[in-house]
């Protein structure tokens, strides 16, 4: 696959990232979606393991504690959700990876980066942070999406480590979708067994959609970082809360001022940047 397709890769995992989302913000019951999705991607792990390579075993820890990671990005998503604004919390939230990201690959790779891409990353991180900056969100929401922020970090970096050890994107992903939807269905089992049972025939088609949107979106991002510089692509990757915000002014009503608008550019700013010296 040439460069250029992996970048376009990344662009739609940006895409897809905000789009379930904003389906998981707007459900009544964010839990029981959270666990559908999940258990979209259970299904979905264990169609494609059959014809994909199993993952090398030196992955095998990384795969284990990426799958940890995300669930505390789960609880943390979640309870995000519940305390504030999409167009609030989702920026936050994903505008904390990025230099994180840079760090951990700086420590765990050895990645080395020009400044231009230091430059451009910045100017996305900047440009996310500007759209929480003075937006009444309570402390509580804030300190939540930070959280949520310092988990996508986690697992992007893990995940980024692992799948290159494992040799096989499908594998890797498979593996790790039927843990974490194991893991997902079984606490939804054992918490609301009846409910979710429900919730399942209601909902099954928004949790598909959002589900199969998840999934396909982290392959899309898995897909790209067996060959591209983590730092880089998670930054683009960050362009979503362009999408996420937008979803949430235009489709859920919340506030959307000028100042996101002017922060936005910013994050194109640093995309062009990131597209000219990569």
């Amino acid at each position: 696959m040439s460069t250029n397709a992996l970048w376009g890769l990344v662009l739609f995992s940006a895409v897809a990232h905000a789009a379930w989302n904003s389906l998981v913000k707007s459900a009544g019951d964010r839990v029981a979606t959270m666990v559908t999705i999940r258990m979209v991607g259970l299904g979905l792990g264990l169609m494609a393991l059959p014809f994909a390579a199993w993952p090398d075993e030196e992955s095998w820890k990384w795969l284990a504690l990426t799958a940890f990671i995300q669930f505390g990005y789960y609880a943390f998503l979640v309870r995000s959700y519940g305390l504030g604004d999409m167009s609030v919390v989702y920026p936050l939230a994903r505008g904390t990876a990025p230099l994180l990201t840079t760090v951990g690959a700086f420590i765990a790779l050895d990645e080395r980066l020009s400044i231009a891409h230091f430059a451009a990353i910045a100017l996305i991180s900047i440009g996310i942070t500007m759209l929480s900056i003075g937006s009444g969100a309570s402390r509580a929401a804030l300190g939540f999406a930070c959280a949520t922020g310092l988990s996508v970090a986690g697992y992007s970096l893990v995940g980024g480590v692992g799948v290159r050890m494992a040799g096989t994107v499908v594998g890797f992903q498979a593996c790790l979708e039927i843990v974490t939807g194991s893991a997902m269905a079984a606490y939804g089992l054992a918490t609301r067994r009846e409910y979710l049972f429900a919730f399942v025939r209601k909902h099954g088609a928004l949790g598909l959609l959002a589900g199969s949107l998840s999934v396909l979106g982290y392959l899309a991002f898995l897909a790209a970082a067996q060959r591209l510089p983590l730092g880089p692509i998670v930054a683009l990757r960050e362009t979503s809360v362009i999408f996420g915000t937008l979803i949430g002014a235009f489709v859920l009503h919340e506030a959307f001022a000028l100042r996101r608008i002017m922060a936005s550019t910013l994050v194109l700013a640093g995309v062009a940047g990131l597209a000219l010296v990569r």
